[in-house]
């Protein structure tokens, strides 16, 4: 592939996902359930929206619902549950920059890989305070 051809590739599979009013609804609502500590519902909302989704973004959306069901194994004592999700959800959000869709993938990444670390020395328990997602307008948000 030619490099100008690969960046618009590269450009093209980083586009930010345009979800539909009644997507983005769902969205809000999986968003509100995480942070209030209902990852099984969050899960759920966020995977009957990701169906309908096509595209680059397709990823990140299953990432986020890995990372609920990954609180959900943590917050049940299921360690090896809560370990494969969480590294299945790192390795989805590989390939999206530090923020996406208005959201600190870096600092998520790093929330994850903290807890992998602990899952693996055996000393892992839900975090206190619990995790909460924030997305931010891309708009609003500035450069």
């Amino acid at each position: 592939m030619a490099p100008a051809r690969r960046i618009v590739s590269m450009m093209r599979a980083l586009a930010e996902p345009e979800l539909t009013s009644e997507q983005r609804l769902a969205f809000d609502r999986a968003v509100e359930q995480f942070n209030r500590g209902r990852y099984f519902q969050c899960h759920e909302t966020l995977e009957e929206m990701w169906l309908g989704l096509r595209g680059p973004s397709r990823d990140f959306f299953q990432a986020l619902i890995q990372v609920s069901v990954g609180f959900l194994h943590l917050e049940r004592g299921n360690h090896t549950g809560a370990t494969r999700t969480f590294t299945r959800a790192l390795a989805r959000f590989e390939r999206y920059p530090a923020r996406y869709f208005g959201f600190d993938l870096a600092a998520e990444r790093e929330r994850l890989e903290t807890l992998l670390a602990a899952l693996t020395a055996e000393v892992a328990a839900m975090p206190t305070p619990p995790p909460r997602w924030r997305f931010e307008d891309p708009e609003s948000a500035g450069p």
